[in-house]
């Protein structure tokens, strides 16, 4: 960990899947709350095929991290990417991190930038309140399941026209977040709720793209230009299909800004 990290990582760490040459440029790909590692399949294989080396990962209480024994913080989150990166063996990696995944590489990059040479933020946002909107739901999941929010989660993930398209598809993410553990997920959001990036963005030196999905209601295009307008050079793309987790929906056009950005 470096000396500017003030999170604590998960015991146990986080379980990862790293794939690609061994000695190439690696690319740390981080999803979105409720995820796992697998919304990254379409990114990993293109990425790979570019000679990229891929590290792709659950955050905690996601999938099979362990799951979290007390409150939750973004820097805690980073904190945990910092540890694997270590017990990798990588220095400076690119990271791309999607939602929740994207404010972890927000932190990362402003307070570990030693480690993060470029940076792919995705349909994500620097502060996402009110923070009444995340400790809410915190409560609800921690009294009913994820199962209670995966309906209205997954709804906007995907466009309804994507999603009706591609049933097997949204009923298989619904699983995903349905079987989150609850206290991995409502800690989480309350990491959410507290968090608050918009004065470290100026600070990110790594070279970043910014990327938003025109018809994402959770975090619509206008976070994307606030953070592009605050991290020095970021350039910002909106992609016009496509809602919450636009690397699935608009997969080709991503996999060509990433590939573009990082190889």
């Amino acid at each position: 960990m470096t000396a500017q990290s003030t999170g604590h990582p998960i015991a146990g760490g986080l379980h990862a899947v790293d794939s690609g040459p061994d000695g190439a440029p690696a690319v740390v790909l981080a999803g979105s709350l409720g995820s796992t590692l697998e919304m990254w399949d379409p990114q990993a294989e293109a990425l790979t095929a570019a000679g990229l080396r891929v590290v792709r990962f659950d955050h905690r209480g996601h999938g099979r991290s362990p799951v979290p024994d007390g409150p939750t913080t973004i820097a805690d989150l980073g904190a945990d990417v910092l540890d694997l990166l270590d017990r990798l063996g990588l220095d400076r990696v690119g990271f791309t991190g999607l939602s929740l995944g994207g404010m972890v590489g927000m932190w990362l990059a402003a307070n570990a930038p030693e480690r993060i040479g470029r940076l792919a933020l995705m349909c994500t946002a620097a502060w996402l309140g009110p923070p009444e909107n995340w400790t809410d739901r915190a409560a609800t999941v921690r009294a009913h399941g994820a199962g209670a929010v995966a309906e209205a989660v997954v709804g906007r993930w995907f466009t309804p026209g994507y999603a009706a398209a591609n049933p097997d598809e949204a009923a298989r993410m619904r699983r995903t977040v349905a079987s989150t553990p609850a206290e991995g997920y409502a800690a989480c959001c309350e990491a959410i709720a507290a968090m608050d990036l918009r004065a470290d963005l100026g600070r990110i030196t790594a070279p970043t793209l910014v990327v938003a999905g025109a018809h994402d209601p959770a975090t619509p295009p206008e976070h994307a230009e606030r953070i592009a307008r605050a991290v020095p050079g970021a350039r910002r793309h909106v992609l016009d299909g496509g809602a919450h987790l636009a690397n699935r929906e608009c997969a080709d056009e991503v996999n060509r800004l990433l590939v573009a950005h990082f190889a």
